[in-house]
């Protein structure tokens, strides 16, 4: 009997979010929904990361309205999926549980079946509350474990450390790390464990060893979630497929490779080979692609790369024996765990779709490419890129000092930006965090969590003024306002439900606008329709008075004057 292999598609969240800017519209998300309820995917990702704040923000759409629409195209084909960041849900600082519980008790609500809810800084403890909720309210609680890579330290910083009677660590983010933090979270009620890999530098030995580990210390189903960016993630899904993974994430050709995942159609053809059945519709499949590629084209304003994948039938085109002989070469490599020759073979595979080349900074740095980005962006500001080099060197130092947090959304771009401000301040001839971020200091404080490893007390009393860690105060939380609008009658407020008042906690600065906007043209509209409405009565009463005889004309006036 084959094994079955269940395929999360995450095209319409994580797919386009890595390659266009989450800026897929409602229309462009129409167009393929019937589709996908003929493909049959176990689950498709299409909410939360950054798809609530986009839309309001671009497209002046309602995040809870895209939702319910997917909702009611696709029914139970495919269980819908979203992303969220446990007790601080989209933002930095944790929220109070009312927010949380209205969060989640919404989300399920209008269309979500499973949340997958991961820490930045891998604390299992803020994720508690968010599984509470989400079972509570007769979701699956998918609960992350946050792949990340150890600090790498140059010869000379580890001789500096030594001469101050300090070792530098050589090993924090062991695999007995990430079965420790998977354990922790099936005990807390987890449906399922995501091994979450956000940017792809996951080498695939390495993902071999961690899913065997993984699959052999928990009893819950195991997904696996990696990216294209440095070159591994093709090889490492392929390891995941002989290492007994039971679901991964992939997107559709047209809208995967390069900085987003893998693509369907050839882990398909993969799975073919190993006897894995997916249970997908091809047909639909090949009919999502196509459209898929007219809204790419449509994107083309926002496409990272304008880099098409080759036009591909999984249905019916065959591949060259050549390309054919390199999808062999892999599983064999793979069973093998020969990572050279699987990285090899599956280099030559995406070249031959047509795939990015893998992004050699990203894969020699091990940093994430938009935390790379974003530190370059940040440089070039003030026209100073040329201290990247010297940014890229310090990035462990910064890292450990804060206590080695994941380099994932957001701890990823607080150090990225620490490091930034520590080599500018260098450039001055000033110290090293002279400039702080408010971000890093809470980080530092404790507030976002606990950190990998601890903080070092003094370095806590420099950046953040205390000794002690300083977890958040959610008792000081204060609600976003919502004021009324008189002007266009009793009770018109900013947000008129628990959902739009959501939205206001979780993106103020975006919610409030796209909301103020939202009442202004509501009731303009209605105020036109008015005008329009009096106006042509108006024309009517005109036209009726030109068409009166002089009788008719002389008895009106008459009646007028009897009624003064």
């Amino acid at each position: 009997m084959a094994r079955k292999l269940l395929v999360r598609d995450v095209t319409l969240r994580d797919g386009q979010q890595s390659l266009f800017a989450t800026r897929m519209t409602q229309e462009q998300i129409d167009r393929v929904l019937p589709i996908y309820r003929e493909a049959g995917f176990y689950a498709m990702e299409v909410w939360g990361g950054a798809i609530p704040d986009s839309i309001m923000r671009y497209l002046n759409e309602d995040p809870w309205e895209r939702l319910e629409t997917i909702k009611r195209e696709i029914g139970d084909v495919s269980k819908l999926t979203a992303l969220s960041r446990g007790r601080n849900l989209f933002g930095y600082n944790p929220y109070p549980e009312s927010v949380i519980e209205g969060f989640n008790r919404n989300a399920v609500k209008s269309g979500i079946s499973i949340m997958r809810i991961f820490d930045a800084l891998n604390d299992a403890s803020n994720i508690r509350s968010t599984i509470k909720y989400v079972k509570e309210n007769g979701g699956i609680a998918d609960c992350t474990v946050c792949y990340t890579v150890d600090p790498k330290f140059t010869r000379k910083e580890k001789f500096l450390a030594l001469l101050k009677g300090k070792r530098l660590p050589s090993e924090i983010f062991t695999i007995d790390y990430f079965v420790k933090m998977a354990r922790e979270l099936e005990g807390m009620g987890a449906d399922m464990i995501t091994l979450k890999d956000m940017a792809g530098l996951i080498p695939p030995s390495k993902a071999g060893k961690i899913i065997r580990a993984l699959k052999s210390n928990v009893s819950i189903p195991i997904d696996f979630h990696t990216h294209c960016t440095p070159g591994y993630g093709l090889g490492a899904f392929v390891m995941a497929l002989v290492n007994g993974i039971d679901i991964l994430d992939t997107a559709i050709l047209n809208f995967s490779g390069g900085p987003a995942a893998p693509s369907f159609e050839i882990i398909q053809i993969f799975c073919n080979k190993l006897d894995i059945e997916t249970g997908v519709n091809l047909d639909a499949v090949v009919r999502i692609n196509k459209e898929l590629k007219v809204i790419r084209q449509e994107l083309a304003s926002v496409d990272s790369y304008k880099l098409f994948p080759i036009d591909f039938d999984i249905t019916k085109d065959k591949l060259p024996a050549n390309i054919e002989k390199l999808f062999d070469q892999a599983v064999e490599a793979a069973k093998a765990d020969d990572e050279e020759a699987l990285l090899k073979a599956c280099y030559g595979i995406e070249k031959y779709f047509n795939f990015p080349e893998p992004d050699e900074v990203v894969k020699f740095a091990e940093v994430p490419g938009g935390m790379y980005t974003n530190m370059l962006a940040q440089l070039k500001q003030l026209q100073l890129e040329n201290l990247i080099p010297r940014v890229m060197e310090i990035i462990p130092t910064v890292r450990l000092a804060a206590g080695c947090p994941p380099l994932v959304t957001p701890t990823s771009q607080i150090v990225g930006a620490q490091a930034v401000n520590c080599i500018i301040d260098e450039n001055k001839g000033l110290p090293f965090y002279t400039s702080k971020s408010i971000q890093f200091v809470n980080l530092v404080k404790g507030s976002y969590g606990k950190t990998p490893i601890p903080v070092d007390p003094d370095f806590r009393m420099k950046i953040a003024g205390t000794r002690d860690e300083v977890p958040y105060n959610t008792e000081a939380y204060q609600r976003q306002p919502n004021p009324s609008f008189p002007e266009y009658g009793k009770d018109i407020f900013l947000a008129k439900n628990e959902k739009e008042e959501l939205l206001l906690e979780l993106f103020p600065a975006v919610a409030s606008k796209y909301l103020e906007d939202k009442i202004h043209g509501l009731y303009l509209e209605k105020k036109l329709a008015v005008d329009k409405e009096r106006a042509a009565r108006e024309e009517a009463e005109r036209e009726r008075i030109a068409n009166m005889t002089t009788e008719e004309r002389n008895q009106m006036v008459t009646e007028a004057l009897l009624n003064m």
